[in-house]
C-alpha cells in the first residue's frame, strides 16, 4: 500500500541514511522540512520532499496534514515494563522522607517486585506488560528496549525474557531484549552473592542463549549490588554468547563502571547521575553512547544526569524513560523530553536528537529508525496543530499527538 502524506507543516528529523547518531555541538541541530510530503511504501520510508517538488506518484491512499507536523516515533532505549504489578505503597514510604536504599533495605525495591514476578503466570505477566506497551505507542513510541531483573531465579528471568519475545512477535515496534539477571542479590543469596553470580554465568546465560532470548545484557554496577570485579566477570563470561553489554551505572555512586563499561565496549552507560571528571574523560575516548533518565531522577528526587555538560564536552546523549515500577512508573517520552529541557537544560533540538536519532543508536537500531529516512520504518507520528517543535516539552502537561503510524499502519 502507498500512502501519500501531503502539506505537512514541518517535517521533522529528516536525515540521510548515513548518518547513524548526532554528539555535541551537532545535537542543537534538527533538520526539517517545511511545507511537506512523506510517501509510505508498505512498511517503509520510500521518500520524502518539499510539496513544490513533489513528484507525480501512483498513489492508494492521501492523508492532508495541514497545520500539523511530523516527527519521527520516540526511540525509548532504557525500560522495565514487563514487571507484575505496581509498588505505590513504596511511593508513600518516600513522601515520608525512606530513601531509595532504606526501602530497599527494608524488603522493598527490586526484591519486592521480584517477589511478586515469581509468583505470577507468564500469561498473566504477558497481559500486564502487553497493556503498558500499548500505552507508550500510543504516546509516540516507536521502538523500545526491555529488560529483564525482577526474576532472579533462573525460571523467573526465562520467564520475563520470554514474554518481551512474545511481545516482538506480536507488535510493529522493534523490541530489542536485555538480561538483567544481575540486578540485585536475591534474598537466598544475601550472603553468598558469589553463588548467585555463578548461577547467572553457570545457568542463567547458557539458558536464555539457548534460546535465543537476549540481545544485550545489563548489569546494575553500583554500590550494595555489583560491584565493577563482579560486573567485570559477568560481562566476559556473556562475551561467547554474543551479548552486547548495555550497562547501569553511576546513579548513586562513582565506583569505576563507566571505565569497565568501556573496556567492555558497551553499546551504552545508562543512568549517570554521579559524574566525575575522571568518567567524563573515559567517555570521551570511548565508543559507548551515555543515556540519561530524567524522569528517574524527577520520580525520586535525586541529582539530574548532567547531560548539558556531556553535550558540552562533545558527546553524543540519548534520553530514555526508564519505565519501572520503582524509580520511574511512567513511559511517556513526551514528559521525558519536557523534563530533560527544564531540568537538564537541554535544548529541545538536543532532547528531540536525544530521543530519536541517538536513542535508536543505543539499541543498535540505527538502519532501521529514529529518524525520517529512506528505507527506515514507517514509524512516526502525526501532531496536533501546534505552533513548532518547541511546543512538545514545552506544554508538558497535554499530549501533542493526534495520530501515531507504526510500519505504515495507523494505530
Amino acid at each position: 500500500m502507498t500512502q501519500l502524506f501531503i502539506n505537512i507543516k514541518e517535517l521533522v528529523q529528516v536525515r540521510d541514511e548515513s548518518v547513524k547518531k548526532v554528539s555535541g555541538s551537532e545535537m542543537s541541530i534538527l533538520p526539517t522540512i517545511k511545507n511537506a510530503f512523506l510517501l509510505i511504501k508498505d512498511e517503509l520510508i520510500s521518500d520524502f520532499g518539499a510539496m513544490n517538488e513533489l513528484p507525480n506518484y501512483s498513489i492508494d491512499k492521501t492523508i492532508d496534514c495541514s497545520g500539523r507536523m511530523v516527527f519521527p516515533s520516540w526511540c525509548d532505549s532504557h525500560t522495565h515494563i514487563v514487571y507484575a504489578d505496581n509498588r505505590e505503597q513504596e511511593f508513600k514510604d518516600r513522601i515520608k522522607g525512606f530513601s531509595y536504599e532504606e526501602i530497599a533495605n527494608n524488603g522493598g525495591g527490586i526484591l519486592n517486585s521480584a517477589k511478586k514476578l515469581n509468583k505470577i503466570s507468564e500469561q498473566d505477566l504477558y497481559q500486564q506488560s502487553s497493556k503498558r506497551l500499548e500505552e507508550v505507542i500510543s504516546l509516540g513510541t516507536g521502538a523500545i528496549e526491555i529488560k529483564s531483573g525482577y526474576g532472579l531465579t533462573v525460571n523467573a528471568e526465562l520467564k520475563m525474557l520470554r514474554v518481551i519475545k512474545k511481545l516482538k512477535q506480536n507488535y510493529d515496534i522493534p523490541i530489542k531484549a536485555t538480561f538483567l539477571g544481575a540486578h540485585a542479590i536475591p534474598k537466598k543469596f544475601k550472603n553468598n552473592k558469589e553463588g548467585y553470580i555463578h548461577l547467572i554465568i553457570d545457568e542463567m546465560l547458557p539458558k536464555i542463549a539457548n534460546e535465543n532470548l537476549a540481545d544485550f545484557i545489563d548489569i546494575f554496577c553500583e554500590t550494595g549490588y555489583f560491584s565493577v570485579t563482579d560486573t567485570d566477570k559477568i560481562l566476559t563470561a556473556a562475551k561467547q554468547y554474543n551479548l552486547i553489554p548495555k550497562i547501569h551505572v553511576n546513579q548513586f555512586n562513582s565506583i569505576g563502571g563507566i571505565e569497565i563499561s568501556a573496556k567492555h565496549n558497551a553499546i551504552s552507560v545508562d543512568h549517570l547521575e554521579i559524574l566525575s571528571a575522571r568518567d567524563l574523560e573515559i567517555l570521551k575516548i570511548s565508543n559507548s553512547i551515555p543515556v540519561v533518565l530524567p524522569s528517574c531522577s524527577f520520580f525520586l528526587s535525586i541529582p539530574y544526569a548532567s547531560g548539558r555538560k556531556m553535550i558540552d564536552n562533545g558527546l553524543a546523549l540519548a534520553i530514555a524513560s526508564d519505565y519501572n515500577p520503582g524509580s520511574s512508573p511512567s513511559g511517556n517520552m513526551n514528559f521525558v523530553i519536557s523534563t530533560a529541557c527544564i531540568k537538564m537544560n537541554i535544548t529541545p533540538e538536543e532532547a528531540i536528537n536525544a530521543a530519536t536519532i541517538n536513542g535508536a543508536y543505543a539499541m543498535n537500531l540505527s538502519q532501521k529508525v529514529g529518524s525520517i529516512t529512506k528505507g527506515k520504518f514507517a514509524n512516526f507520528f502525526i501532531s496536533k496543530e501546534i505552533p513548532s517543535f518547541n511546543f512538545i516539552p514545552y506544554n508538558f502537561g497535554s499530549s501533542s499527538i493526534e495520530t501515531v503510524y507504526t510500519k505504515g499502519k495507523k494505530q
